[in-house]
């Protein structure tokens, strides 16, 4: 006997929707979902969006492991979760081809390079003065590169979410807010109600709601934006700073914390991390600075700098405590609403929303390469050597179609900072 009409109808509808969506994942061994997403983390360099970008190119263009509309919509629906995206698409990819035991290997492979190596240079900076030693220069020539990265992977990334008039201009609107110092808290809700609106044919109303959004940012007050950016940072010298020891169990709760308040993008987690790790003294601001840098340079999701924040402040246990309890999120909540979040993706309803949420993180995104762009500026000797460096290494990006060309743009860029930066 057949079921209900009902099941049966909503049965040939999933179906159908998967056959739309080309969701054709590979059935993988746990040990081959691991080594598949431990590749993605060996090459994971220039923060969120390259890596975002390098998996939908390798997933989704060639694999086809899911079609670019799902991969849109589940992109815009970790945007507004708490965690660093690209980290918890891989853990929801990863059960597509293993359950939740491939979710969970998947995200192991995708950050333990990165933690791996955090936990190494963690150690040298300690043990090797890097401003003055061959690894400044090298470590700068790397970070022009890893904007180079980031400006590409932009360009990738919006070319799939803005495909209409209302798009652009709710990216730009999200650029000009996030600018100018507004929260995503304010920005991406409004994104998504207003592009709901627009393609209900209800202008008025999502004109209304971008008002609203406006008023209420103006009354909640500007945080820091581009010209927050826009001052001079210095690094203060290794010897001149002290800090104090943190638990192991105040760096795990810290961690979590900020995983937990990380709306929008790893990003967001550099303010809840600071609060307590400057302000309870485990660390500088100098410091904190020189973790960011460092993050930036890895193959590994930006929150990664949690690794170093942990060692400063407690060792070798604290690094583990506080990445532990920062990850722990992106790993929950993949894993326990992924049933749910597949049935937001399926629900059209909702798309236009999601869709417009997913143009005003291009916009956030681009301004914080704006960001980065300048942090790296005022760590640079010289501008135009960077800037050398920076139009060769997109040149290679936009040229050059290869698998290795981030790993060999990275390699280079150290090169040319060790020969352009070095001391003669």
């Amino acid at each position: 006997m057949s079921g209900s009409p009902a099941s049966a109808s909503a049965e040939a509808a999933t179906v159908g929707t998967a056959a739309e969506a080309g969701l054709s994942p590979p059935i993988l061994s746990p040990g081959q979902i691991f080594v598949r997403f431990l590749r993605f983390g060996l090459l994971a360099f220039g923060g969120p969006v390259a890596q975002i970008a390098m998996i939908r190119r390798d997933l989704v263009d060639e694999e086809r492991w899911l079609s670019s509309g799902r991969f849109n919509r589940l992109l815009a629906i970790y945007q507004v979760l708490p965690g660093p995206e690209a980290h918890e698409l891989c853990v929801h990819i990863g059960m597509l081809a293993g359950r939740r035991l491939g979710g969970v290997l998947a995200g192991l492979g995708f950050m333990l390079p990165g933690f791996m190596l955090m936990l190494l240079l963690s150690w040298l900076y300690f043990t090797i003065d890097i401003t003055t030693s061959a690894l400044g220069p090298i470590f700068l020539g790397v970070q022009v590169a890893v904007i180079a990265l980031i400006v590409r992977a932009v360009h990738r990334i919006g070319e799939h979410i803005l495909l209409d008039r209302w798009l652009w201009g709710i990216g730009i609107a999200a650029a000009v807010a996030t600018a100018l110092g507004v929260g995503f808290w304010i920005t991406l809700p409004a994104a998504g109600l207003a592009y709901m609106l627009a393609r209900r044919e209800q202008a008025a109303l999502a004109g209304a709601v971008l008002l609203v959004a406006a008023v209420l940012a103006f009354l909640v007050g500007p945080g820091d934006g581009l010209l927050h950016a826009l001052a001079p940072q210095q690094t203060v010298p290794l010897d001149a700073v002290t800090t104090q020891q943190a638990t192991v169990l105040a760096l795990f709760l810290s961690g979590l914390k900020a995983g937990l308040l990380t709306f929008g993008g790893a990003y967001t987690a550099i303010p809840f991390v600071r609060d307590d790790a400057v302000g309870n003294g485990w660390m500088t601001d100098a410091q904190f600075l020189d973790g960011l840098a460092l993050s930036g340079i890895l193959p590994a999701p930006l929150i990664i700098f949690s690794t170093f924040v942990g060692y400063v402040a407690g060792g070798p246990l604290g690094a583990i405590a506080m990445t532990a309890g920062i990850f722990l999120p992106a790993f929950g909540f993949s894993l326990t609403l992924y049933d749910r979040l597949e049935r937001v993706v399926e629900n059209r309803t909702l798309h236009s929303f999601l869709e417009g949420v997913a143009a005003g993180v291009v916009g956030v995104i681009t301004v914080t390469t704006v960001e980065l762009a300048i942090a790296v500026v005022h760590r640079l000797p010289s501008v135009v050597p960077g800037l050398a460096i920076f139009a060769l290494a997109l040149g290679v990006l936009y040229l050059w179609k290869s698998k290795v060309n981030v790993l060999s743009v990275i390699v280079g860029a150290g090169a040319l900072g060790w020969l352009l930066f070095g001391v003669a």
